[in-house]
């Protein structure tokens, strides 16, 4: 985290103080990072953020603010496929029991602003999560392989069954291997990207 004088100009920030909404700015971060589990995209998090600012000019104007009432009011004020109708008799229930809503509106932020209060306020950065990537595309080889073996038996089983290939037990193997064009080493695919690529450089 970096000095408070240090820190750029932030509409997030701004709007978390106004609101006194405590806590927030690290929640985010939280849930940007995958502190606590798996990560929150950006939209996600400017959606929560603002039916967080929703919510407490609700509060503040003693108007319900269970979440289903917020959810409520944030669908009919954000959502453009909500009919006019129903945008307006929720904007009027809002005013009469006292939210500004068109500031309300003015303090909503876009995902852009998040990234921008995350990365460049907070100092926020995720983590490097490159293993895991390489597990997921090793999972999804390792799925191809084993449907193309599955297609292949079935081929092999049906044509002789059609009396158009000998009747043998055949062995169906499905091997995808790299070969280092500068050493020769024959790798498992998934051993060559488990292993960051070929060490014959380090040789």
């Amino acid at each position: 985290m970096t000095d408070t004088s240090s820190r750029p100009n932030s509409k997030v920030a701004r709007v978390i103080d106004a609101y006194e909404l405590d806590g927030l700015g690290a929640e985010l971060e939280r849930r940007w990072t995958g502190e606590d589990g798996d990560r929150t995209s950006l939209r996600d998090l400017a959606t929560l953020f603002n039916r967080r600012v929703l919510a407490a000019a609700m509060r503040e104007a003693g108007h319900s603010a269970v979440e289903s009432d917020v959810e409520s009011a944030y669908a009919s004020l954000t959502d453009e496929e909500a009919g006019s109708a129903d945008r307006m008799r929720k904007r009027r229930d809002l005013e009469q029991a006292g939210v500004d809503v068109d500031v309300v509106l003015g303090d909503f932020v876009t995902h852009q602003a998040v990234h921008t209060y995350l990365t460049s306020y907070r100092d926020a950065e995720l983590p490097d999560r490159s293993d895991e990537r390489i597990d997921r595309k090793i999972e999804t080889l390792e799925r191809l392989q084993g449907r193309t073996a599955a297609v292949t038996e079935s081929t092999v089983e049906s044509l002789v069954d059609a009396g158009e290939l000998t009747d043998h037990d055949y062995e169906l193997l499905v091997d995808v291997r790299a070969i280092c064009p500068d050493c020769g080493s024959d790798y498992p695919v998934g051993d060559l990207l488990r292993s960051g690529g070929c060490d014959c450089d380090d040789s």
